[in-house]
């Protein structure tokens, strides 16, 4: 059976899957990427892990693999197939794309995680059938994934659809990226999280926990909750009026609240736009798997063109 590897490399573990032409998920695995052990020893196990994942198609299917799609966090140089620059890994400038089509023989598509998850939703997704959308995963951070006819563009240097950069409170709270008031120090899930930690006194709350508390009527809960809310239809609606998108997508670890932040979020964006349509406001479809199925995509896509990028 003819199938491709997709992985999907997080700060801390990796998601991985063989992927028939159909979409059909025919294995999947998990497994940590040792960044414990440095940045060589992470690319290392991405190598021996798709390796690995070669040989099982092989020899359950017949067959390699015919291509491999790989998703990955940080700045991400997709035409060159380098993994610029990761945090969390402690990578840079690491040629991938190459290293991984070396080690398989075959071609390789190399992706940013979030414009890659965003992929998924837009074609297969909540947001399939939509000619553009704008995806936008609220976690530790926020970014966001701009979709156009079935694709995501990436931008001229790879930072296309980062939201969370987008100032929203000036002169507010600083963020690592050297800006103050950005969306993502007031509206992602970390930032939910430390808000209400300091407003209940228990430094082990996080986010769930406020909505829950926000579920329950308390005034404190409710308070933080919506400042976030403001400041999040703040970002969206200035990505709105840019970028026109059918539909909006949100999703991560916030998403998981479900009518508890869609409900006063789509209020809160509709009383904001005047000239702008407003775009249906819907949660993400695959959860954690969006990153892994969009890899998949990026493989296939791959084999469907004319010619493949050069390595």
């Amino acid at each position: 059976m003819r199938h491709v590897i997709a992985l999907d490399v997080g700060g801390t573990g990796m998601k991985a899957a063989l992927i028939a032409a159909d979409g059909t998920l025919l294995h999947q695995a998990r497994r940590a990427t040792g960044r414990e052990h440095g940045p060589d020893a992470v690319v290392e196990n991405i190598l021996g892990f798709a390796a690995e994942l070669r040989a099982l198609g092989a020899e359950r299917f017949g067959e390699p693999a015919a291509a491999a799609g790989v998703a990955v966090p940080g700045i991400v140089d997709e035409e060159r197939g380098v993994a610029a620059y990761a945090a969390n890994l402690g990578w840079r400038d690491v040629p991938l794309r190459d290293l991984l089509a070396e080690r398989l023989g075959g071609p390789v598509a190399l992706g940013h995680d979030v414009r890659t998850g965003g992929l998924a939703e837009g074609r297969i997704g909540a947001g399939k059938g939509a000619d553009r959308f704008f995806f936008v995963p609220l976690g530790t951070g926020i970014a966001g994934a701009i979709g156009i006819d079935g694709r995501v563009e990436s931008g001229a240097h790879g930072f296309a659809g980062e939201i969370g950069h987008i100032v929203v409170r000036p002169g507010g709270a600083p963020c690592p990226c050297g800006q103050r008031g950005c969306l993502e120090r007031f509206a992602s899930a970390s930032a939910v999280s430390q808000a209400w930690a300091e407003a209940c006194g228990d430094p082990r709350a996080d986010a769930a926990d406020c909505a829950k508390a926000v579920e329950s009527g308390d005034p404190r809960a409710r308070a933080v909750w919506q400042a976030a809310v403001d400041a999040l239809a703040d970002g969206l609606v200035t990505a709105l009026t840019l970028l026109d998108p059918r539909t909006l997508i949100i999703g991560g670890g916030l998403a998981e609240a479900g009518e508890t932040l869609f409900a006063p979020l789509r209020e809160a964006v509709r009383r904001r736009v005047t000239f702008q349509k407003l775009p249906a406001i819907v949660p993400a479809a695959l959860g954690d798997t969006a990153g892994c199925l969009g890899a998949g995509l990026l493989a296939w896509d791959l084999l469907n063109t004319s010619t493949t990028p050069r390595r």
